[in-house]
């Protein structure tokens, strides 16, 4: 086990992967197998900070195939207690546009094979999944990016879906139908495997597109690859500079429940 420690983690999304110009990388190894890359870990305004990207450096794993579980496992070893997990996602809503950001503050889970949890046995596991975004770090998202004068979300609710394929005009129409705000293929189960290891965990999503286009003014085309890298390109800069600013102002100890989530879960 590697002797280097860090207390913030992030995951870099698609298009996003490095946030450091001087840092160390580690290999974690896991009961999960190998995370999806070595760890970088470096120091930002005083803080130790452990990034990871989600899909490998050069995007070599799809959504289904990330090793979640090894993701978050590595960042508990490393002695993370936060992490910031932006991702690429899509509109579901009219009055959420493409650059645009959305702090979740929920999601609905559509992804079926994963491995979901710590927790197969022998003791009985049930953590709430009521809240599954830290208050606190989303609060403090929104007043950050609201400062850089980004136009941000304060809530959603993501649908995650399997992928690697793009949603249908069916399946879009439906989404948005049930008042779903956006829809994305890796916050679940990152978000509640945080939980499960008891650490506070927040959303940044950039809005690259409208879906299948439904909802788009005037209609638009349905999302496709190029399409997204291109809005990422053109925004992941706004998006690291409000970590960044996050990173100098997240707090150094944590009075919210993220850190209490296996109080009263256990059975036996």
């Amino acid at each position: 086990m590697t002797e280097l420690k860090a207390e913030i983690g992030v995951f870099g999304g698609s298009g996003f992967y490095s946030l450091m110009d001087s840092f160390e990388e580690v290999k974690v190894e896991t009961p999960y197998g190998a995370p999806s890359d070595f760890i970088a870990i470096g120091t930002i305004a005083g803080r130790r900070v452990a990034f990871l990207p989600r899909h490998g450096k050069h995007h070599q794993l799809p959504p289904h195939m990330i090793p979640y579980r090894a993701n978050i496992w590595a960042m508990k070893q490393l002695g993370v207690t936060q992490i910031i997990g932006p991702n690429a996602v899509g509109s579901l809503q009219a009055n959420i546009k493409p650059g645009d950001f959305v702090i979740c503050d929920q999601f609905i889970d559509r992804t079926s094979g994963r491995g979901d949890t710590f927790y197969d046995g022998p003791i009985t596991t049930h953590i709430s999944s009521a809240e599954p975004y830290c208050h606190k770090l989303r609060k403090l998202a929104v007043e950050i990016g609201r400062r850089q004068g980004v136009t941000v979300h304060d809530n959603g609710t993501c649908v995650v879906v399997q992928g690697p394929r793009f949603s249908t005009r069916a399946e879009s129409s439906w989404f948005t139908k049930m008042g779903w705000h956006v829809v994305n293929m890796t916050q679940y189960p990152e978000c509640v495997l945080a939980i499960e290891q008891e650490i506070c965990y927040v959303n940044i999503a950039l809005i690259t597109d409208y879906d299948v286009g439904i909802v788009a003014e005037g209609g638009a085309e349905p999302v496709n690859a190029d399409e997204v890298v291109k809005v990422l390109i053109a925004n992941n800069e706004r998006v690291k500079r409000l970590i960044l600013e996050m990173i100098k102002e997240m707090p150094d100890t944590r009075d919210c429940p993220c850190a209490h989530s296996l109080d009263n879960a256990r059975l036996g």
